[in-house]
């Protein structure tokens, strides 16, 4: 009985395509850090929220199975690229969170740059065509008046921010 409850939670927190865990899933763990750091203070600990850029094009261009073989590329990238330590989570459609415990300012920005161009060097095999793809990455550090969606709300918000700073240079 026990071992069939653990399968049920197990398949309650995964995401139904990629490798992942779910968004209910990284919620919780976030809300553990968040409680973590109110009781024994701030360890340093970040969220980043990444997104497939372009995703629909991918859909559009060569199908859903294609774009469902994008997001699970990326999956595997985000999943290899990070410590035993660290979650990593497909948040729904293009997005992903990543949260990332007992690490500076420094190396949680030099980690982002790391994972951009892995994403690009890695492409992807989409309709018999190797097809680069990208992402977007916003970060945003534990605060100590953060609630779980607080702090994922700020790394969203900063992923589009630097979105559209990205977007307004070229």
């Amino acid at each position: 009985m026990r071992e069939r409850i653990e399968e049920l939670e197990r398949l309650v927190d995964s995401d139904t395509l990629t490798p992942l865990p779910n968004r209910r899933r990284f919620v919780r763990e976030v809300e553990r850090v968040v409680q973590h750091g109110r009781r024994y203070g701030a360890l340093s600990s970040w969220v980043m929220f990444v997104d497939l850029d372009g995703l629909k094009q991918i859909n559009d261009s060569f199908g859903h199975l294609s774009g469902d073989a994008a997001l699970i590329h990326v999956a595997n990238i985000l999943q290899t690229m990070v410590r035993t330590t660290d979650v990593v989570a497909r948040i729904g459609g293009d997005e992903f969170g990543l949260l990332l415990e007992h690490i500076d300012a420094e190396a949680v920005r030099d980690k982002a740059q790391r994972l951009i161009e892995a994403v690009v060097e890695q492409p992807v095999i989409l309709g018999g065509k190797r097809v680069r793809l990208s992402i977007s990455i916003g970060l945003a550090e534990l605060n100590a008046d953060d609630d779980a969606e607080t702090l994922i709300a700020r790394a969203d918000s900063a992923m589009y921010a630097r979105r559209a700073q990205v977007r307004s240079a070229r």
